[in-house]
């Protein structure tokens, strides 16, 4: 876990700093601490060149924006070529206390955001009660690596802020009761933009709410952001520190596509990349990533391979083959591995585009008889042209033959789900009266939620 932002230099951790980041140590893979004004910079750069886990930011927060001026400016310039220095800020606007006049803010914002589209380095981005001014010089200065940290705003300014490729970050304040907004946008963010901090001394999360925060209290943050969004600590530990390695080039990057993933409490196989169909929602098509695991395979494992990642199948709730491509180009493998996960006490699902019947050119659902507990179907259309639209499928009739698949395999398989996902043109009212016609359930997948 990494806590993207906390401010370790600041007074009150004069008394106990050694032991905070001992703790931090104990407990968080790195840590960033960020510069707020000069001396606040100065101190973070000396704490990130003392410990090796620590990392430094350096910038004027608005508040002390007034102060700026070019021999500010040229130290942050020369701080920003340390290598452990990974960002400029904070930076930003803060209309709340407005303790410097805005136009100075705005001035010294964009300064500071010019700087770190020029050195190639992520900005910082603080904004409070300043929505409209916030996204307009973001838009204009082409900004694409950054943060708005500790969010405090609307879903719009969120949508907006990852257009430009910026993460969106949480901090204890989420965690309040009363912060049903952000709570709500929290759910709802992808995982390829979520980043999670303490904003340490400030804003410590529930239950020390009201007591000086630090860095090791960022996992109470993160546990709450896992209940909300219906994962484990463990995938949101995964999600977020490969978020903060890859914003801010710190660690190293899972480089091995993994064969075996576990999200939740179920154990994913991924067996194979190639699929037939080139769905326009796909996300193998723009990251290598899902829910923090690399699923981009160099080579597509054996049955046996699969089984030694496996380990015991019956400590998962269930094991699913699914990964970046369709599972039943694999047919023998998927017979293989399922029969011997039963044989263990396991549970199985596939998840299928249902072309299985296409691929090998005859029903191969009797083979999965006794195998396979639950099937998951992408019928993701209500006809035969959004289908093809949306899926490019390999084969002709590809739509027809997947509502077949689906009557077919509730013949064979116990459990039967159709799955459409909420993409442009999808009618999912259609979808549903296809999927009762069937006598199968219909589970809906919102477009940006991925595993």
């Amino acid at each position: 876990m990494i806590d993207t932002h906390c401010h370790l230099e600041m007074r009150p951790f004069d008394d106990d700093r050694e032991d905070v980041i001992k703790r931090a140590k104990e407990n968080l893979e790195a840590v960033i601490t960020i510069g707020s004004d000069f001396e606040g910079s100065k101190g973070a750069v000396a704490l990130a060149e003392k410990y090796d886990f620590v990392y430094a930011s350096v910038g004027i927060h608005p508040h002390d924006a007034k102060d700026f001026n070019d021999n500010i400016f040229n130290q942050i310039k020369a701080w920003a070529k340390n290598p452990k220095v990974v960002a400029i800020g904070e930076t930003g606007l803060d209309y709340h206390y407005d303790h410097s006049p805005r136009d100075v803010q705005k001035e010294i914002f964009i300064k500071q955001l010019g700087y770190a589209v020029e050195s190639g380095m992520p900005a910082i981005i603080h904004s409070r009660e300043a929505k409209e001014d916030t996204l307009k010089i973001l838009k204009e200065s082409r900004v694409s690596k950054g943060v708005l940290h500790c969010f405090s705003g609307d879903m719009e300014t969120a949508e907006k802020a990852m257009e430009m490729g910026l993460y969106i970050s949480f901090a204890g304040t989420i965690t309040f009761k009363k912060a049903l907004q952000i709570q709500e946008i929290a759910k709802v963010i992808p995982d390829e933009y979520l980043l999670i901090e303490t904003d340490a001394p400030y804003l410590a999360p529930e239950p020390f709410r009201g007591k000086r925060n630090e860095p090791a209290f960022v996992k109470h943050t993160a546990e709450f952001i896992a209940k909300l969004r219906g994962v484990s600590l463990e995938d949101i530990d995964r999600i977020t520190t490969l978020n903060a390695k890859r914003l801010f080039g710190i660690g190293g990057m899972p480089e091995r596509g993994e064969i075996t993933y576990k999200i939740r409490d179920s154990l994913y196989l991924n067996i194979t990349n190639r699929c037939t169909s080139k769905c326009s929602f796909c996300i193998k098509f723009h990251s290598d990533f899902v829910k923090g695991h690399n699923l981009r395979l160099a080579g597509e494992p054996s049955a046996d391979e699969l089984k030694s990642a496996i380990g015991d199948p019956a400590l998962y709730k269930e094991v699913v083959f699914c990964g970046y491509g369709e599972p039943l180009l694999r047919l023998d493998a998927v017979k293989e591995v399922a029969a011997w996960i039963k044989e263990k006490g396991g549970r199985v699902r596939i998840n299928t585009n249902g072309h299985g019947n296409l691929i090998h050119k005859k029903n191969i659902l009797p083979e999965l008889h006794g195998l396979v507990d639950s099937m998951s179907i992408s019928l993701d259309a209500q006809n035969e042209e959004t289908y093809n639209k949306i899926c490019n499928p390999a084969f002709k009739n590809a739509f027809n033959e997947v509502v077949n698949f689906i009557k077919e395999a509730n013949k064979y398989i116990p459990e039967v789900i159709a799955t459409v996902v909420t993409a442009e043109g999808v009618d999912v009212e259609k979808c549903k009266e296809i999927a009762d016609s069937l006598g199968v359930k219909l589970r809906i997948r919102s477009l940006d939620v991925v595993g």
